[in-house]
């Protein structure tokens, strides 16, 4: 994604640069991208997001060379170092329009796969403005020694204030 390279610099400044795994390019491969999920506690995407209308299992975080890490292969995960997930990608939580009571999204992956919380869209976000929402949510997260996944609803109103 265009605005990809700003919002890693955003987060880097928050977070520390040898803190971060970074999956770019080519190496953000469905096996690397469940790799580093299973040794991090922290994952942030910034890519495409597909919902799919009719098999809502079949939407996914869209990776190297157009490979999906689908809600299904999400679900099937049991991530126990797991406590945030950012997905900066377009409708990871819009859901199904044919099971409008039920979450069945890549953000309710997330959570099935063990995160204790995650931030998404139900929407398309543009590229200018997911660096200002990463900067602003991991300044707020990241303010203490010790970050407070707790606190990602707090950050994301404040940041959604701010842009």
């Amino acid at each position: 994604l265009p605005g990809m390279k700003k919002e890693l610099d955003c987060i880097e400044n928050r977070v520390g640069s040898s803190n971060i795994k970074k999956l770019l390019q080519s190496n953000a491969t469905v096996e690397n991208v469940i790799a580093g999920l299973e040794e991090s506690s922290f994952a942030h995407f910034a890519c495409h997001g597909i919902q799919h209308p009719t098999s809502p299992n079949e939407s996914a975080l869209l990776l190297a060379n157009q490979s999906r890490l689908t809600l299904s292969r999400l679900n099937s995960l049991s991530l126990c170092n797991a406590r945030l997930a950012f997905l900066s990608a377009c409708q990871t939580a819009t859901g199904d329009e044919k099971l409008a009571q039920e979450a069945v999204h890549l953000a309710a992956g997330m959570l099935s796969a063990g995160y204790q919380g995650v931030i998404a869209t139900m929407w398309s976000i543009t590229d200018s403005d997911a660096p200002l929402i990463a900067d602003k949510v991991y300044a707020h997260i990241f303010k203490d020694s010790e970050p407070d996944p707790s606190q990602a609803a707090r950050a994301l109103h404040n940041a959604v204030k701010k842009l």
